[in-house]
């Protein structure tokens, strides 16, 4: 294998995606992996992506990408519906895969894609980058260490604004059966992050819902009827005895950012940040036997990125991609996996079931 991991990334793009604020610059950063080749669906919008972000092979193809024998691990940023048929065909072609969250549109065809890597015996990542994230890292270290001693009660919120609007490019996702909407995005990342640091739920009651029914289109200035959820509230108990409470909404205005408290019996915990944890920084408080928060520092040991990784959406993406070097190299992995996103997966299916039955749900 080359010194480098050489990657190549489908969806590529100069500016604007998300591949372009994270992704790219992660790599381009990277002291653990090359960026090989980059692939778009356009000669043209390839080449400029080649020579905006310095690899050697621009494609226009995915397959044509993947059958190449100069690249070690594929790397899928393109949208949810697009995610499945070249995860599926860089499993075939013998390549390691990191793919951004959800792994597929539907739990079938993440659970078929994990299948096909277990049996390949590929190393694969996918983008739940909130369990990368420094700052949430050392939280569950926190907890595990007993900063707060019995944990007793969790609540998490997640309040993003921008419900009412969509410019035309994004109107796509409006459409529930497309899986990219609050509920498997904001809700599953946040969820996500709640599960990594304090463990997975014993039993839930959830109400999923959509408050606005349509979008102005701001590219046509016309509505758009919508049915993709823009809020989720959850209730329940942690397998540990905990109560938990979550809500994840999509408002109209002046969103409160992102939140999660633990509170044990020894000490509370807060991690709070601008956004959802997987995009944004994290700020960590604590209190041990009192009443009032101190800031608490993420040892730098967490921060796994290499010096000159851009700060923002970049950072738990470049965490992501040092981890799923290390782990080709060496086989032991510490990223989120395919697993880890059929994991999620059914956990997003169970909250839509138990909206829809009106019941609590207990896992077993």
């Amino acid at each position: 294998m080359a010194e480098k991991i050489r990657l190549g990334l489908i969806g590529a793009s100069v500016s604007g995606t998300w591949s372009a604020r994270s992704h790219l610059p992660a790599v381009q950063a990277s002291s653990d992996v090359e960026l090989t080749a980059v692939c778009t669906t356009r000669a043209d919008s390839a080449e400029a992506a080649r020579r905006a972000w310095g690899a050697r092979l621009a494609f226009d193809d995915y397959r044509s990408m993947i059958a190449s024998p100069e690249l070690d691990a594929v790397a899928v940023v393109v949208r949810v519906p697009s995610h499945y048929a070249p995860t599926k065909a860089a499993l075939e072609a013998g390549k390691h895969v990191y793919c951004e969250w959800p792994l597929g549109r539907t739990t079938d065809e993440a659970v078929e894609l994990a299948a096909l890597a277990k049996a390949k015996r590929l190393v694969t990542a996918v983008g739940l980058q909130a369990r990368v994230n420094p700052a949430l890292m050392h939280m569950k270290d926190q907890v595990d260490a007993g900063f707060v001693g019995e944990v007793m009660a969790v609540h998490v919120s997640l309040m993003r604004e921008g419900v009412l609007t969509r410019p035309s490019h994004r109107t796509w996702q409006r459409d529930a059966e497309l899986g990219a909407n609050t509920l498997t995005i904001a809700n599953g990342h946040t969820v996500d992050a709640m599960r990594f640091v304090v463990g997975d739920f014993g039993r839930l009651s959830a109400v999923v819902a959509t408050q606005a029914k349509q979008w102005l289109d701001t590219g046509t200035n016309t509505l758009l009827d919508v049915t993709s959820p823009d809020n989720v509230l959850l209730s329940g108990r942690l397998a540990n005895g905990a109560v938990v409470s979550v809500h994840i909404g999509a408002i109209p205005f002046a969103g409160s950012g992102y939140r999660m408290e633990i509170y044990g019996r020894d000490g509370t915990l807060v991690a709070s940040g601008e956004d959802s944890p997987q995009l944004s920084e994290v700020s960590l408080h604590g209190a041990k036997g009192g009443n009032t928060l101190a800031p608490i520092q993420v040892p730098a040991r967490f921060t796994l990125t290499a010096p000159g990784t851009p700060s923002g959406e970049a950072i738990n993406v470049g965490q992501m991609y040092t981890l799923l070097a290390r782990a080709i190299r060496s086989g032991e992995s510490h990223q989120p996996t395919f697993a880890t996103a059929v994991e999620l997966h059914r956990l997003v299916d169970t909250i839509k079931q138990a909206s829809d039955s009106g019941r609590e749900v207990r896992f077993e």
